[in-house]
């Protein structure tokens, strides 16, 4: 008879180790819920607008285009502007779309590109019109001190949106629904708020007691989605660990021995 095993979730996601269910089986590979692709498309398409910002921008420093000389420098800042909005974007749509249809950690190239495609292309659209704003002869000292401090903050900025501060992996999120499945969960629905990175298992939870809650059953039953993908979705991808603990207490689980991948 197969030993069963169940996994806790914070010892997944630290680990990242492939799991097992109750009787012995593995996790299965975890699955995207509605579509990523189109998100996938929408940031693509802000990013080239973003590019496109920039090459407007990097003709108006070269003054080979220009629509108002009084107002020339007001239009290269308008161009940087732009870009920004369209790489910040294009970055929180290619984000959301990662917690759709994340992609494997047993792919590093991938992961670590589906990662940090926002960073690079927020260095993209900045990198260059700052060094050849900086390295212009036709640029007058005005417009380069300008355009210099304003595409260094918009940089920094569009690298902070950029960057995915606790990426997901298919194997975390495989781990989180198989662990915690619609069927397994103590209220049959998971809660999360506005603001949190954390989905809890019990409504009255001392964490979000006396805060504004989100049931995700409906949402699950309306999409016909996992409830814990509905938390992932918004942004939440660990368990609160005050319900993690309480629900092993309450259904006698321990975390998964430390061991190589099930057979």
């Amino acid at each position: 008879m197969a030993e069963k095993k169940t996994v806790s979730v914070t010892e997944s996601t630290r680990k990242r180790k492939t799991t097992t269910t109750a009787g012995g089986s593995n996790m299965p590979a975890a699955k995207a819920t509605g579509s990523a692709t189109p998100k996938r498309i929408g940031a693509v398409i802000l990013w080239i607008l973003a590019i496109a910002c920039e090459v407007l921008a990097i003709l108006m420093v070269g003054n080979k285009l220009i629509f108002n000389l009084k107002y020339h420098l007001y239009f290269i800042i308008g161009a940087i502007v732009l870009d920004l909005i369209f790489v910040v974007a294009g970055s929180l749509l290619w984000k959301s779309a990662n917690l759709i249809d994340p992609a494997s950690e047993k792919n590093k190239v991938k992961f670590w590109l589906w990662n940090n495609m926002g960073m690079l292309v927020a260095a993209a659209a900045f990198l260059p019109l700052i060094i050849i704003t900086l390295t212009s002869k036709e640029a007058d000292k005005k417009t380069k001190t300008a355009v210099g401090i304003i595409g260094a903050i918009a940089l920094a900025i569009a690298l902070l949106f950029g960057h995915d501060w606790n990426p997901l992996s298919a194997e975390e999120k495989a781990a989180m629904e198989g662990t915690f499945s619609d069927s397994s969960l103590p209220e049959g629905d998971v809660y999360i708020t506005s603001t949190g990175t954390k989905f809890h298992l019990y409504e009255d939870c001392q964490h979000i007691k006396d805060r504004s809650k989100f049931s995700c059953k409906d949402a699950a039953a309306e999409e016909k989605k996992n409830i814990v993908d509905i938390a992932i979705e918004h942004g939440c991808t660990e368990v609160c660990k005050t319900c993690e603990a309480k629900f092993q207490k309450e259904t006698g689980t321990t975390p998964a021995p430390e061991t190589k991948d099930a057979e």
